[in-house]
This record gives C-alpha cells, sequence and structure tokens, in this order.
C-alpha cells in the first residue's frame, strides 16, 4: 500500500473513531431526563462540595469534570476509590454529594467505599452505563450513559463511553453555573494567573494615573495652559477640566485641540470653557478596565476622566494601559 493509500486509511479511521464518538454523545440528549434534574437539584441544595470518584479511564474523566465543577462554582475535589478505602474517605462529609463514575457500575474499588458512605449518609449520584448495577443499585440517583459501541474495533479500550460520560459531566456543570447565576467575573476569580483573569479582574483604579499624572485644569484657563497641562502631566492626550468646587465640567483633548487650530486664528488665548467637551464619558475607578475599553471602543476615544460617586474626578485612564495591562505586556 502506497503511502498515499495508506493516508487514507488512516484518515477515514479517524473519522470513523469522531462520528461514532458525536453520535455518542447526540444520543445522550435524549437519555437525559428527571435523574438529570434531581441530580442538578440535589448538588444545589447541598452546603458541602461534590465529591468525584472513578478507577482507571473513569478517573481520568471524573478528575476533568472535578476540574471544570471546581473552575464554575461548585467546590469539588477529586477522591481516587483506592486511597479511599485506606484513609482518604476521611475527606468526605455527609454534607457533600458524591459522584460515582464507572461503566460496568461493578468496579471493586468503588463498591467498597459504598458501605462507609451510607453510614455517613452521604448522598451519591452514580454515572455507569446500566442501571441494573450494582453502583447504579444503590446510588440516590443514577444517571444512565448508554452507549451503543466504543470507537475501539476490540471493543476493549473505552473511547465513545468515556467521552459520553465526559460530556454528562460538563452538562451538569454548566447547568449548575447557569442556576447559581455565576458570572464571567466569578470565573475570573479562578483564573487569576490567566490572560482571561487579566481582561476580567482588572479594575480601572489599577491602571488610571493620579496625583501629578492626572492633567487637571480648571476652566478659566486658557487652551495654551491647556497644552502645557498636558504636557507636564503625563503627556495623555487629553486635560481634564473642572469647575470651582473640583468637579468634572468637561475634557480637552488632542483632538480638540486639531479643530480648534484648524477654526481660530489665535486659538492659544480661548477660555477652555469655550471649546471643551462638556460631559465627556466618564468611569468609576471600582469598574473593570474591559468596560472602560468597551466605553472608548463604542465612542470612538482614547480615554476617560475617572470619578467618584460625587463628581470629584480622581483619575484619567489611557486605552493603551488597558490593552497593556490586559495582554501582559511590558
Amino acid at each position: 500500500m502506497s503511502s498515499t493509500a495508506a493516508g487514507q486509511v488512516y484518515l477515514q479511521q479517524a473519522k470513523e473513531v469522531l462520528k461514532i464518538e458525536a453520535d455518542t454523545i447526540l444520543a445522550q440528549i435524549n437519555y437525559l431526563g428527571e435523574d438529570f434534574i434531581q441530580a442538578v437539584q440535589l448538588i444545589l441544595n447541598s452546603t458541602g462540595r461534590v465529591v468525584v470518584t472513578g478507577m482507571g479511564k473513569s478517573g481520568h474523566i471524573g478528575r476533568k469534570i472535578s476540574a471544570t465543577l471546581a473552575s464554575t462554582g461548585t467546590p469539588s475535589f477529586f477522591l481516587h476509590p483506592a486511597e479511599a478505602i485506606h484513609g482518604d474517605l476521611g475527606m468526605v462529609t455527609p454534607q457533600d454529594v458524591l459522584i460515582a463514575i464507572s461503566g460496568s457500575g461493578e468496579n471493586d474499588e468503588i463498591l467498597a467505599i459504598l458501605p462507609t458512605l451510607k453510614i455517613l449518609g452521604t448522598p451519591i449520584i452514580s454515572m455507569t452505563g446500566t442501571k441494573a448495577s450494582t453502583l447504579a443499585e444503590n446510588s440516590n440517583i443514577a444517571l444512565e450513559i448508554i452507549v451503543d459501541k466504543e470507537a475501539c474495533p476490540l471493543g476493549l479500550a473505552p473511547t465513545a463511553s468515556t467521552t459520553a460520560h465526559l460530556a454528562v459531566g460538563d452538562a451538569l456543570a454548566i447547568t449548575l453555573l447557569k442556576a447559581k447565576n455565576f458570572t464571567s467575573e466569578d470565573y475570573a476569580l479562578f483564573h487569576p494567573g490567566g490572560a482571561l483573569g487579566r481582561k476580567l479582574l482588572l479594575t480601572v483604579e489599577r491602571l488610571m494615573y493620579t496625583g501629578d499624572k492626572n492633567p487637571l485644569i480648571h476652566q478659566s484657563k486658557t487652551v495654551r495652559d491647556a497644552v502645557i497641562t498636558m504636557t507636564d502631566h503625563g503627556n495623555h492626550g487629553a486635560a481634564v477640566v473642572v469647575d470651582d468646587q473640583g468637579k468634572l465640567a468637561g475634557i480637552i483633548t488632542d483632538g480638540d485641540l486639531r479643530r480648534i487650530f484648524e477654526k481660530h486664528e489665535n486659538p492659544l488665548v480661548l477660555p477652555i470653557e469655550q471649546v471643551m467637551t462638556r460631559n465627556p464619558r466618564t468611569i468609576f475607578k471600582q469598574k473593570m478596565a474591559a468596560e472602560a475599553m468597551h466605553i472608548m471602543e463604542e465612542k470612538a476615544i482614547t480615554v476617560l476622566p475617572v470619578i467618584d460617586a460625587q463628581g470629584y474626578p480622581v483619575g484619567i485612564i489611557h486605552l493603551h494601559d488597558i490593552v497593556k495591562g490586559m495582554t501582559g505586556m511590558k
């Protein structure tokens, strides 16, 4: 067989695996029912954590399900069943909910921990291939993951079945996420080290310029004074205009200056209050930097005055600094 012909065979085999697994996942839609609803309600009503357990390949799937639950607002950890029967069951409490994953529902290590769980009173949700199994029959709620055939042609390696278990686990985690009104900001709290965390947790206060870098100028000053203020206080491309009480009155930007110089013969002597932009868009320092970026992009501007609840300008934030902060640029 030529390399080209062999390559086509490989592709066909790979596509067949994907089709079998995709069909298996789609089939689970028809199998979800009242048991799934009860599982969601049980976890929502729990005051403890979701403990996930499984042996072998089911254990690998269980670790992923547990990780997804934990990162989407449902506290969870993985318990290895072999370690559980040698003392780690002490980590489980009656307030927890245990999800036990086993394709056959007859795994010895998982069955060995059932008596202790019954004594503790920890409710059990099983994910198995049949409700006729010992695990399913001894569970409070049994989620049946029905698989017609594995993608493995030998029918030995769990492939479609593990994929189906993982998909149902994801469905459970995301259903819980929505039921708890878990937000993107909540998600970012558990992912502070990644780009998403930087984007969603970065506040205006962390990026804004204050003090000597905050270009404040009184509205009675001239355009010349505004140019000097903009240059001497950070060169942000704008000066924030205040009234007699020190509250925000307007803003004057580089763009404003260009238009002023085009329209007036002697623009530098003009009072700022005659040429400034009144009622500019602003933002509070507690807001997310992503919100500030959205405002700037929507209004085609590059700076925003930062104000407090009383309307006093406490800083200024620039689009370039938001981009650097979100991307981790130096």
